[in-house]
């Protein structure tokens, strides 16, 4: 009767394998190169145009729909800064950034950031909930206490730590371990 029931998790491991890597080699395919927007690739087809005034009649053709498929929220232009920022909003999520934001750009690590406290409270349980000045919560999830109550103006750096965690420090105190939760 076992070797039956270890038949049938054997079958069952290797086709769930099977699909795992079914998906994940869409998924590859998928983070490939990113093709450019129509859009844009209308204007960077318009210098295969020889003639000068053709070539301009192109430019300003393809540039008014870039500009309006932009206007309308069709395209999205994002330069290096924004996505720093956006890196640097999303810290503390357990996410990868979407792959046309980090085309051609070296991979940016970013383990930890320095902010400035909007709040500050307790919960019900005696741990921190600090609310940043970018609009990110933090909640404290250890039973560390510190001595200096962190309050609006307060400067915190919170860095990452070992398996998905992170550790905050306020004002220069001892660290204590955070969750981001919005």
């Amino acid at each position: 009767m076992s070797s039956l029931i270890l038949r049938r998790n054997t079958r069952i491991a290797l086709v769930a394998g099977a699909a795992a890597l079914t998906f994940a080699g869409v998924g590859l395919a998928a983070d490939g190169p990113t093709s450019r927007a129509a859009q844009l690739q209308g204007v960077i087809d318009c210098r295969k145009v020889a003639e000068p005034t053709e070539r301009l009649a192109c430019y300003d053709a393809a540039t008014a729909a870039l500009d309006a498929a932009e206007k309308a929220g069709e395209v999205v232009v994002v330069d290096r800064a924004q996505v720093r920022e956006a890196r640097r909003a999303a810290f503390g999520f357990n996410f990868q950034m979407p792959a046309f934001m980090t085309r051609d750009a070296p991979p940016e690590e970013l383990d930890r950031i320095t902010a400035t406290v909007d709040s500050a409270r307790m919960d019900a349980s005696g741990k921190w909930v600090i609310k940043l000045t970018d609009g990110a919560v933090w909640r404290q999830i250890d039973t560390k206490r510190i001595f200096k109550d962190p309050h609006h103006g307060s400067t915190v750096e919170i860095r990452t730590a070992a398996l998905g965690s992170y550790f905050m420090k306020v004002d220069g105190q001892m660290q204590m371990r955070v969750r981001r939760d919005n």
